[in-house]
């Protein structure tokens, strides 16, 4: 039987992971910081942002985090640095920045 994705930890043995680590279970992303895999950081610039919430539909992984219907910084627990971002917005509010 495969484990669910919050019984894995460090000392989990390896005859207990599925074939190709692949997860068998619904709504597992939030337990998985995939932003660990990011190079390149994206950096809100709160100060140019008009709020336009353009950028916002523009993340694949929903790291555009919105509140009171204002943007409010990244969840870089999953941001990747895909920089589709940085492209989607016209005033020049977000900016990749080299590391995490």
């Amino acid at each position: 039987m495969a484990l669910k994705a919050s019984e894995i930890n460090e000392s989990t043995k390896w005859q207990d992971l599925t074939e190709g680590l692949q997860i068998y279970e619904p709504a597992t992303s939030k337990d998985f910081h995939t932003g660990e895999w990011r190079t390149d950081t994206p950096v809100w610039i709160e100060e140019k942002c008009t709020q336009c919430l353009l950028c916002v539909p523009y993340c694949p992984d929903s790291c555009i985090v919105v509140k009171d219907a204002k943007r409010t910084d990244f969840d870089y627990d999953h941001c990747k640095g895909c920089g589709i971002c940085v492209a989607a917005c016209p005033f020049k509010a977000i900016e990749m920045k080299e590391g995490k």
